[in-house]
């Protein structure tokens, strides 16, 4: 269980930094002072190395363990933990996208408009809303 509680407290970290990244992208996007930019500019990348990355990486270092450990035996024949796995590999890609699109900001080349960073916004509320259904339901 208290690999269960660590892979559960590394996601919500995680979680929160996805949930709160795009957001600062959609301020920033909409900042016009430099001390604005800078100031986001630092927030972004505190939050991205300091909380998002580390909490991804201890989310899957207690989820492997876990499976290692005990859940692969138990769950690797049922379909809802290759689609978890499978979605997991696409919030990887989303951190990543999040990591490309704070390196624009830093190197002052963003494209998009704060719109944009709205839209994105929502993605990560989608995967957690299946993961989490995936994972406690185990609908297939």
């Amino acid at each position: 269980m208290w690999l269960k509680a660590f892979h559960l407290i590394f996601m919500v970290t995680w979680f929160a930094g996805l949930f709160y990244l795009p957001r600062l992208f959609v301020y920033h996007a909409m900042a016009e002072d430099q001390i604005g930019q800078e100031r986001f500019k630092i927030m972004e990348r505190k939050l991205y190395f300091g909380i998002m990355t580390p909490g991804m990486i201890l989310t899957f270092v207690f989820g492997f363990w876990m499976l290692g450990s005990y859940a692969w035996d138990i769950y690797s024949q049922q379909g809802w933990l290759h689609v978890k796995l499978v979605l997991l590999a696409g919030l990887v890609a989303y951190h990543v996208a999040c990591g490309k699109w704070l390196f624009d900001f830093i190197h002052n080349r963003n494209q998009h408009s704060h719109v944009f960073f709205r839209w994105v916004n929502e993605v990560p509320v989608l995967f957690l809303f299946v993961i989490v259904i995936l994972a406690t339901i185990k609908p297939f």
